[in-house]
């Protein structure tokens, strides 16, 4: 129908604004605004509550960045553009404060804690060249007292086509696993989508998506998305820490052996008002827990997922559930006694829901469980076990697409273990339910 040319490309990409962004409008959301400055949208374009996607928000993201919608500076040398850079300069600021109670706090700590700021980050985003785009952020931690380094995501992308059908193919350098995912169901942007920095929480947790990798890791990856229906990604990661000797040696912690995969495949579909993602994804994460060389813990994630979403008028409804199976072969954590078994498994399941209306309010609820093998050396509890479940119910006003005020409530049914006396010196589940106030305003 269309010549390819860059002209004919760009008028392709005007007309999907036009076509979607009434579908859009509707929802309410708030997101970092340099990408609001520079495809020249609303927020709520992209995301329902930040940081849920809507479907253009994940081409958006897949496209690595780099809609524009504003007057750029250009140049060229013999027929070829060499510049095609964005007049706004693209960053924006996040301020989140907090306030927290805790049903019983721990023996020897403060309750009602309030944390001003919690976090400050400081966001870079959006198209570097036409083909290049970037989300760095760098934030301000309250209980570190410093800055550092935060989410990064760089992306090359572009299209071609196979049997007429479009392919959407690029390659992602970032230092989260997970973070190059576009569904809201994996650990970098999963309910909860915020949460207390000084409440108790679970000590069990599946390796991917932890603190172990997040941010202390680079991968480079490459993705792809078939017709807009079939996706996959393959990543490759390896140690980066931050704050810590470099080159790793013999007094680093939890340092990648070799490189470590990551996965991600799934399937998509548009049902007029409705979508559905299924898919799984994975990751085998082999770490020398202390220094460079000898025995290694290795850790196997294999998961499975699924998204719902359903638009009406002017509100959403949508739903996700993520199931997570950890195999451990802990055998450097065996060899010097922190486990009775050199073999371990570890289970996570999550589902929530959330419910958007033109008002400005969110509704979310959330259920979480995590269960595994007992071990009373490798768990620190009464009975040896990790098990932990419970329920997350927020409420959030979003009275501007950059503000929000969020009261969230987390009730434990069971904690490290037991319902009842998991520490073995009389504390229940319960005495950590925690009722967290936040807000949110971005710049």
């Amino acid at each position: 129908m269309f010549p390819k040319t860059k002209k004919t490309k760009n008028l392709k990409l005007i007309i999907a604004f036009v076509i979607i962004l009434p579908m859009l409008l509707s929802t309410s959301s708030y997101a970092i605004p340099n990408f609001a400055r520079q495809t020249n949208i609303s927020c709520s374009t992209c995301h329902y509550t930040y940081p849920e996607l809507t479907p253009f928000g994940r081409l958006f993201k897949l496209n690595g960045y780099t809609a524009t919608g504003i007057a750029t500076i250009q140049s060229s040398y013999k027929g070829r553009t060499n510049l095609n850079l964005v007049k706004e300069f693209p960053i924006s600021a996040t301020i989140q404060s907090s306030y927290t109670h805790v049903s019983k706090a721990p023996a020897g700590t403060k309750n009602n804690t309030a944390e001003f700021p919690q976090e400050l980050g400081l966001y870079l985003g959006g198209e570097i060249t036409p083909h290049i785009g970037a989300f760095v952020q760098v934030s301000y931690d309250d209980q570190e007292a410093a800055f550092g380094w935060d989410m990064t995501d760089i992306r090359y992308a572009n299209h071609t086509t196979i049997d007429s059908k479009d392919l959407l193919y690029g390659f992602t350098l970032n230092n989260n696993p997970t973070l190059e995912d576009v569904w809201n169901t994996t650990a970098a942007e999963a309910f909860p989508y915020v949460g207390s920095g000084v409440a108790p929480g679970p000590d069990a947790g599946v390796m991917i998506g932890s603190d172990a990798l997040a941010n202390q890791v680079v991968g480079l990856g490459a993705y792809s998305l078939y017709n807009n229906f079939i996706y996959g990604n393959v990543s490759l990661y390896s140690s980066t820490p931050q704050g810590g000797v470099y080159p790793p040696d013999n007094n680093s912690v939890n340092t990648i052996k070799g490189l470590a995969p990551y996965w991600r495949f799934a399937l998509q579909r548009q049902f007029g008002s409705q979508y559905l993602e299924v898919g799984t994804y994975g990751m085998s994460t082999e770490l020398y827990p202390i220094g460079i060389s000898g025995k290694t813990d290795k850790y196997t994630d294999v998961a499975f997922d699924a998204q719902y979403e359903k638009t009406f008028a002017a509100s959403s409804l949508i739903a996700h559930t993520t199931y997570i199976n950890e195999t451990r072969n802990l055998d450097y954590t065996f060899a010097n006694g922190g486990v009775t078994s050199d073999h371990q498994k570890l289970n996570t399941f999550k589902v929530d829901l959330n419910y958007n209306i033109p008002q400005g309010l969110a509704f979310m609820v959330g259920y979480f469980n995590i269960n595994g093998d007992k071990d009373p050396v490798y768990y620190a509890t009464r009975t040896g076990s990790p098990n932990s479940s419970g329920v997350t119910l927020q409420v959030t006003f979003i009275p501007w697409l950059n503000t929000q005020f969020a009261i969230q409530y987390v009730a434990y049914s069971k904690f490290n273990g037991s319902s009842r006396n998991y520490d073995g010196s009389g504390r229940n589940a319960s005495d950590n339910n925690t009722i967290y106030m936040n807000s949110w305003l971005m710049f």
